[in-house]
């Protein structure tokens, strides 16, 4: 085959395929449509449908929080920081002592969402953690260490206040009680 034959059979062939190339990219595939409009549903309140939440109102958790780290100052304990969280570990209030040290925050966070998600005082389940492997323990946001006492209403646990950089737990947990004392009658 001569050599002008074979430039020839090339450039036909790249005429060929850009020619289909630009064929193709001149077909382009429809625009996809766009969404309905989402709008809002009204979903009745009904058994099966909704649930009812009970909370402690501002008030009560402003209360607690404020008995508990009295407690603790009569403890001469001024260095500890209480909160009060609904159960899902929301914040509803929060005191930090005099001197209390930045940790103290969120070790009292972490003890008051503890007792409030398992619905005990977190001394009572830092006795079931146990086993050397992974255990509840390991679960994020939670403490088992002592000093978180569980709100309950009608038996179920609506929140839990947490008491955090007493020296030992049961001093923590002393205040926490006496938080939730507070606003118990």
């Amino acid at each position: 085959m001569k050599k002008s034959s074979v430039v020839a059979a090339v450039a036909s062939a790249a005429v060929l395929t850009g020619g289909i190339t630009v064929a193709a990219n001149a077909v382009q595939p429809a625009a996809p449509a766009a969404p309905a409009a989402v709008r809002a549903v009204d979903v009745q309140a009904a058994e099966g449908t909704t649930v009812a939440q009970n909370r402690i109102t501002a008030t009560a958790s402003a209360k607690a929080v404020q008995a508990a780290l009295e407690k603790c100052v009569a403890d001469k304990l001024p260095f500890v920081t209480v909160a009060l969280v609904d159960r899902f570990g929301t914040v509803q209030a929060l005191l930090r002592g005099d001197n209390a040290a930045e940790h103290t925050i969120e070790a009292a966070k972490q003890k008051a969402y503890t007792a409030a998600a398992f619905g005990a005082p977190t001394s009572e389940l830092a006795k079931r953690i146990q086993s050397p492997g992974p255990s509840i323990a390991d679960l994020p946001g939670t403490l088992f260490l002592a000093g978180g006492v569980p709100l309950k209403v009608n038996g179920a646990s609506v929140a839990g206040i947490g008491v955090g950089g007493a020296p030992d737990g049961a001093l923590d947990e002393a205040c926490a009680a006496a938080g939730a004392e507070a606003i118990a009658h």
